[in-house]
């Protein structure tokens, strides 16, 4: 390798190079994929579930304990259901930063 490069050919040779680190980095991560996305469908989902059926729960709960007009148990469940997305959306964007800081990091 000569000794002085010109800079086209440095910078060649770093693109080279980082696209090298990248594929390594994507084939030793290929097989958790699936697993990480099956994962992110299931977290979501319950995300979204768990605050919803709360609501659903407590909704019935007050509305046998004090009958009434409103309907706690829609009023509730939709609370539920919007705070569990946004959990969700925090949370995948947590992991969207993540991701996107590991990336970085391999570029570089």
């Amino acid at each position: 390798m000569p000794e002085k490069l010109t800079r086209s050919s440095k910078a060649f040779i770093h693109d080279v190079d980082r696209r090298e680190k990248r594929k390594i980095h994507a084939r030793r991560k290929k097989s958790d994929e699936v697993w990480f996305g099956l994962g992110v469908f299931g977290l979501v989902g319950w995300s979204v579930a768990v605050p919803a059926v709360l609501g659903i729960f407590v909704g019935i709960w007050i509305d046998l304990k004090w009958p009434g007009p409103p309907s706690w148990t829609l009023m509730l469940m939709l609370i539920g259901v919007i705070i569990g997305c946004i959990n969700a959306w925090c949370w995948i964007s947590r992991q969207r930063n993540i991701i996107t800081r590991e990336m970085n990091n391999d570029e570089e």
